[in-house]
């Protein structure tokens, strides 16, 4: 049965939320074919940056470049709107390599306005969303404060914070999803009736602080990349600026200033009952569970071209105002330090993760699905691509089409739902590189040659897209087969090897065998006219990957090979008398988690959330295995 609300029109896919994951679901199904509707408490707030303004880092940076090669568009509007471009751990191996942009924050909610107002499909209503309506078992549409009810074939939850959000300011409470919105009601409600279970979060954000009130002579100063790169594999023109970040650092004065306020803190006093990141925690939880380091780092990070906003990641804070005011201005160049605004904590609902299915469907209720913070996770990124995950399946759902499900072997998007869906998470979850097994095969280079085909056959990634794909894989093979072949002489290059500190030849060998040499990059030799020549036609795109080919490709090999033992090992068991907090290989959290839940068997602690692929490694060397 097809329904119709008052206003004459019907809906294959209703988006609620235009957070991240909501810009994503809608982008996402309107693009494959769908009539999408956002309902969104404020237009004016689409795409908004609640947090930091920079998307992408250890993890989640591969996890941008996979929404982009799919055809999401987290990706190009972070392009469009950046002020600073990195790629991180480039002194590490190649799975480590994250790119990181800062982007300017009006700007990019402007530009994910525009880019849903630009796709015809996409229609809106600013509305809150009170509830869903059921039949059956399945979602048929939501009630709204309006008394007005919007239908559709599918459903997607992306609600971010608001549900029932709670603001603590010190000894302060206000209701709200964010510093001056109001908080989204009855939808928990009406999940719960409907047999869902629900929880509390906790996240927090710093104070943003007037820019012309710091001394910068007395930070460190960050620059970007000098050859700016792109998250996209469609090359995008950033703003014309790039803009410094700088870094500062806390005291011992200022962590006593703070202690001054821990009495008034939501964080210790119990006004604060629901659990928080643990790899983001507020400046309070840092000194609290850190009592041994006497000065924490702090990013200066601009909020865009035009503004003289800052944000200073590493302070968040729910401590009292004039707490967090008076000891900022300890900190060496905050000495004179205006408040644009305070840090503040939040609280919410979220609904654990266990409830779905591997497209992001719930298993109680067909057709709604649920994406973001609402599934018990933290960050842009994260939000992003189950945003994205949840728009391309409640389109294939609306369409009767075969579901997509990315499994941990093709992408991080799969190890975060896979994680998601089969170990629940007890806090927020956020993507580290540690929880992919297969970390070498997913690096942020080779999204595109693993996921763009994908996104082609489903309707999302363009022509274009797919064309380039091709191409680039084209050109590596054809320049493998020229290099394969490829002899040098000592004559050639031994002044280039002595010159990189490796040892001169004493006959002619190929080539390859000289690139997987630590000291050497396949660039080096374009001081060799021959293999210059032979490069003259080969971009970067295709020279990153002929490196990682010839320095990398046994460790890949290996890594595959150990992939299939742990198959093997899954069952091994543990003794229940099992000593974990004397293995300092594994992390503090892996240690408390295993030590809580005590695994019977390698399987069983491998599916604990929270525990990575080298946690499992370490303890089966302890087992003896």
């Amino acid at each position: 049965m097809e329904y119709k609300h008052s206003f004459g029109e019907s809906y294959d896919v209703i988006v609620v939320g235009a957070g991240h994951a909501g810009c994503e679901a809608a982008h996402a199904a309107a693009t494959m074919g769908s009539r999408v509707l956002v309902l969104t408490m404020n237009m004016q707030t689409i795409g908004q940056m609640s947090c930091n303004p920079a998307m992408g880092g250890i993890a989640k940076g591969q996890i941008v470049r996979e929404i982009d090669a799919l055809g999401g568009m987290s990706g190009i509007v972070t392009d469009r709107t950046s002020i600073q471009f990195r790629m991180l751990n480039r002194s590490k191996g190649p799975a480590m390599w994250s790119p990181r942009v800062q982007s300017d924050r009006w700007r990019f909610a402007e530009e994910w306005r525009l880019v849903l107002e630009r796709n015809p499909n996409v229609h809106f209503v600013q509305v809150s969303v009170t509830g869903v309506l059921v039949e059956n078992n399945k979602v048929v549409g939501v009630k709204t404060s309006f008394g007005e009810s919007f239908f559709a074939k599918t459903v997607i939850l992306t609600s971010g914070t608001f549900l029932n959000g709670t603001i603590h300011i010190g000894d302060k409470q206000l209701g709200g999803g964010r510093m001056g919105e109001k908080s989204a009601t009855g939808i928990t409600e009406d999940l719960v009736a409907l047999g869902f279970k629900s929880g509390r979060m906790k996240t927090g954000t710093p104070p943003r602080i007037d820019g012309r009130s710091l001394d910068y002579s007395k930070f460190e100063r960050q620059d970007g990349d000098e050859e700016r790169g792109c998250f996209s594999y469609l090359p995008q023109k950033g703003l014309e600026q790039q803009l410094p970040c700088h870094i500062a650092y806390t005291s011992d004065e200022v962590h006593e200033t703070l202690k001054r306020g821990f009495d008034r803190s939501p964080m210790f006093n119990g006004a604060i009952q629901s659990v928080g990141p643990r790899y983001c925690p507020s400046i309070e939880d840092k000194i609290n569970r850190f009592a041994d380091k006497d000065r924490h780092q702090l990013f200066i990070e601009p909020e865009g071209l035009d503004t003289i906003e800052v944000y200073v990641n590493g302070f968040s804070t729910s401590l009292p105002m004039e707490v967090q005011y008076a000891a900022l201005r300890k900190i060496k160049g905050f000495e004179n330090a205006r408040f644009f605004r305070p840090g503040y904590a939040i609280e919410y609902d979220y609904f654990p993760p266990t409830q779905l299915t591997h497209t992001l469907e719930t298993k109680l209720v067909e057709n709604l699905f649920f994406a973001g913070q609402i599934n018990g996770t933290t960050g842009y990124e994260e939000a992003a691509c189950q945003g994205l995950m949840a728009g391309i399946n409640a389109h294939l759902k609306s369409h009767e089409q075969q579901s997509l499900i990315l499994t941990r072997d093709e992408a991080y998007i799969g190890v975060l739902i896979d994680d998601l869906i089969t170990k629940g998470t007890e806090e927020p979850y956020r993507m580290f590189t540690s929880r992919a097994e297969f970390r070498l095969l997913l690096r942020q280079d080779n999204a595109d040659l693993r996921l763009t085909r994908i996104g082609h056959s489903i309707g999302l990634a363009s022509d274009e897209r797919l064309k380039r794909v091709e191409q680039k894989e084209k050109d590596i093979t054809r320049f493998i087969k020229a290099l394969d072949k490829t002899s040098v002489t000592p004559n050639e290059v031994d002044d280039l090897l002595v010159s990189r500190g490796t040892p001169a030849l004493k006959h002619q060998v190929k080539l390859p065998t000289l690139i997987s040499r630590p000291q050497l990059t396949l660039e080096d030799f374009r001081e060799v006219p021959s293999i210059n020549d032979l490069l003259s036609e080969a971009d970067q795109e295709v020279i990153e990957q002929l490196n990682i080919h010839y320095k990398y490709q046994g460790y890949i090999d290996k890594e595959k090979d150990q992939a299939e033992k742990m198959r093997r090992l899954e069952d091994v068991k543990i003794p229940t008398s099992f000593n974990y907090m004397s293995m300092q290989s594994i992390s503090m959290e892996g240690r408390e988690k295993l030590s809580s839940i005590k695994p019977a068997t390698i399987r069983q602690a491998s599916h604990i959330s929270g525990i990575s692929p080298s946690d499992i490694q370490v303890l089966l060397v302890h087992l003896g295995r």
